[in-house]
């Protein structure tokens, strides 16, 4: 798959994917985002992690099994897109394609159950946020050169693909939110300043 650099046929879906490497502020805008009505989805990486933890197994336990957690990251994330309806404009916070990153950076060969997937994958827009300062926390552990390997993964994962990848500066939380909106409503790849 690394190998496509045309982009894909009309986008069939109004979903936006909110991307970039741990400390972009992902969370924060999604959160926004949901704050002022729109749907938004959950990263299901800390959602993994945050069941796991439940039943009594540690962030490192679970990390330290990465195979197995990039696998059931990927059916939950596949689970959710498969659920979502194209026409409703929606905010996913991460989408399939962050997975291939994540797969590529721990070195995993991603399984079919991924490739099928990303085959199908559809989004309007891809907005790829400029990094901040990393916050170390339960669930991110990565280290600076760690947070900006994934970051330019995941850019370059989903140009790869074929994803329009609109790069949002580090505004303020209520200005990059502001900055995604002009964009997703636009019509145009130029127009929402695709790169």
């Amino acid at each position: 798959m690394s190998g496509i650099q045309e982009p894909r046929p009309a986008q069939t879906t109004r979903w936006h994917v909110v991307t970039g490497g741990p400390s972009s502020g992902k969370t924060t805008t999604v959160n926004l985002l949901r704050g002022r009505g729109y749907t938004t989805t959950i990263e299901h990486a800390r959602h993994y992690i945050d069941l796991q933890r439940i039943t009594g197994r540690s962030t490192a336990e679970v990390r330290a099994r990465q195979s197995e957690f990039q696998r059931a990251v990927v059916d939950m994330q596949v689970e959710q897109e498969r659920s979502l309806d194209p026409q409703q404009t929606v905010f996913l916070d991460r989408a399939l394609p962050d997975s291939l990153a994540y797969y590529r950076f721990l070195g995993l060969a991603p399984g079919t159950a991924l490739l099928g997937a990303l085959a199908g994958a559809r989004y309007a827009t891809v907005f790829l946020l400029d990094l901040l300062p990393l916050a170390p926390d339960y669930a991110r552990t990565e280290d600076p050169a760690a947070q900006r390997r994934i970051h330019d993964l995941l850019g370059l994962v989903y140009q790869e693909l074929g994803f329009p990848v609109v790069t949002v500066p580090a505004l303020a939380p209520d200005a990059r939110v502001d900055f995604i909106l002009e964009r997703a409503s636009a019509g145009t790849p130029a127009e929402r300043g695709v790169s």
